[in-house]
């Protein structure tokens, strides 16, 4: 894997150094913060500073001997009614996603980073043209959740923001569009796609976080999964869009 495969740099603080390492990378793990969700709005705002536009709402993730969390890209669309206003919970586009572990697992849940822009390009090219040229359904798979749109959310797995920034998507809830002419192309070669991504998956190099540690991803670009764990596994998730999101 190589060249695509991502070991993050573990770095004492965000300051110059996790900045730089991170629009290097995609990647990077700061160490020695408290394991509390305000450490994920601090990390946030001394890495990404003036360019942060929303942060959403953290959410806790427990898991007790948890099965594998393949390589995905945070995305989600939730929008709920709060007294009557509409308030937006997750975005499909959120760029940034920051990960702490809080409580590790007594056996496994080691981590691993893929770089997607780098995974995609090496693909065979019909796969490479299926995915950045051909709308699916992100989120069909995740009809009926409440606060998830009735409206499918329509999109590319590699698309390109109105400045140029690449987006290369990876979520297990995209499905053909309803009556796509081309429906069964479609399902093919999204499973050809899931197989590529799962053999990737297998040799990726697996890295240890540790209480308190921050994992801070350029969600356009990486991929991220964990492995399986036994006992109990806690962390902190956030994910939030800058001014060269969407």
């Amino acid at each position: 894997m190589t060249g695509v495969a991502v070991v993050p740099d573990r770095l004492a603080a965000a300051g110059p150094a996790a900045r730089d390492r991170l629009a290097e990378t995609g990647a990077v793990v700061l160490t020695g913060l408290p394991p509390h969700p305000d450490s994920l709005a601090q990390v946030a705002a001394a890495l990404l500073g003036s360019t942060l536009r929303e942060l959403y709402p953290h959410r806790t993730r427990r898991s007790l001997d948890g099965g594998v969390i393949d390589l995905h890209a945070d995305s989600f669309d939730i929008v709920v009614d709060i007294g009557g206003t509409p308030v937006r919970r997750r975005h499909p586009d959120e760029d940034y996603v920051l990960v702490q572990l809080v409580t590790p697992a007594p056996s496994g849940g080691d981590s691993f980073v893929l770089d997607a822009h780098a995974f995609t390009d090496a693909l065979p090219t019909n796969l490479r043209t299926f995915l950045a040229g051909t709308d699916v359904d992100l989120y069909g798979r995740w009809a009926g959740i409440r606060g998830l749109p009735a409206t499918p959310r329509v999109g590319r797995h590699i698309e390109y923001t109105r400045t140029g920034r690449r987006i290369t998507r990876r979520a297990d809830g995209a499905l053909p569009l309803h009556r796509d002419p081309d429906e069964e192309y479609v399902a093919s070669m999204l499973a050809r796609f899931d197989e590529e991504v799962g053999r990737a998956q297998s040799v990726l190099p697996r890295f240890r976080l540790y209480s308190g540690d921050v994992l801070v991803l350029d969600n356009y670009r990486c991929w991220h999964g964990r492995d399986p764990h036994t006992g109990e596994r806690v962390t902190h998730i956030q994910t939030l869009r800058t001014d060269q999101a969407g």
